[in-house]
């Protein structure tokens, strides 16, 4: 069924405009595109927004919130079956190594997506973040255009398979919150994370400021251009924390 699809989508493809973009999009998830005009607002940084036929602006950013919810299934599922024994503590932690920014920022790099995105030239301080951007907004087309099936299955073949050692990944223990998670459970602690402020950069990209609060008690801070890695951040510090300062650690276990 999907070769006779994809037979009918090159066959559609010689009398198509952005014939380019068909053959990139094909060449990142396997499938041609039903309907183009998903991928190219996935597209478009917020950067520089798009203006619809009614005046309105937009941008990739619902995509992307869409994209980010099918990829923490799509891997959460893959590694429930792939991993039959393991408990969730592992499985939140290796399924946060994969969606984490750095990791969707590297396989968005790599198939160049932030040559395509309609972005401002002056969002420099924020480049680094496009690729994974661009990346979590294309998985949220691919969702609209073809549905969790394929794109479950997109997932698993193009973005895990191709770009993750399994082995490898759950050998390193990188996700600063999970580890945090897991030491509060250990001892049987409260941990909670709230959004303390929101500030713009230089260039007006948002920045995020999170307080990681454990058994009641603030432990650190942390900031990052997302609320992800804000809580990444500010989990490194509270693990430094409890590592470093001895009174504070009693203090928290006296709860």
């Amino acid at each position: 069924m999907t070769n006779l699809s994809n037979l009918i989508s090159l066959i559609k493809l010689l009398f198509v405009k952005d014939k380019e973009l068909y053959v990139y999009i094909h060449g990142i998830t396997g499938l041609y595109p039903r309907n183009i005009e998903l991928y190219k607002l996935a597209l478009v940084h917020r950067s520089k927004p798009l203006q619809l036929p009614d005046g309105r602006w937009t941008n990739n950013e619902r995509l992307e919130y869409l994209g980010d919810a099918v990829l923490d299934l799509a891997v959460a599922d893959y590694l429930y079956h792939q991993f039959p024994h393991k408990h969730e503590g592992f499985l939140t932690s290796t399924r946060a190594k994969i969606v984490q920014r750095e990791s969707l920022n590297r396989i968005g790099h790599a198939y160049h997506l932030d040559a395509h995105v309609r972005a401002a030239t002056h969002t420099t301080s924020h480049n680094s973040y496009i690729n994974g951007n661009a990346l979590e907004a294309l998985v949220g087309a691919f969702y609209l255009d073809h549905g969790y099936k394929r794109s479950q299955q997109f997932i698993i073949d193009r973005i895990i398979t191709q770009h993750f050692d399994l082995a490898e990944l759950v050998k390193t223990d990188q996700n600063y919150k999970s580890r945090l998670i897991e030491w509060t459970q250990k001892y049987h602690l409260t941990i909670e994370y709230a959004l303390v402020d929101t500030i713009s950069d230089k260039d007006n990209n948002p920045v995020f400021k999170t307080a990681v609060i454990i058994g009641g008690q603030f432990a650190a801070d942390g900031t990052g251009y997302s609320k992800k890695e804000s809580h990444q951040n500010a989990s490194k510090r509270a693990l430094e924390r409890l590592r470093t300062d001895t009174a504070f650690k009693q203090q928290v276990l006296s709860q």
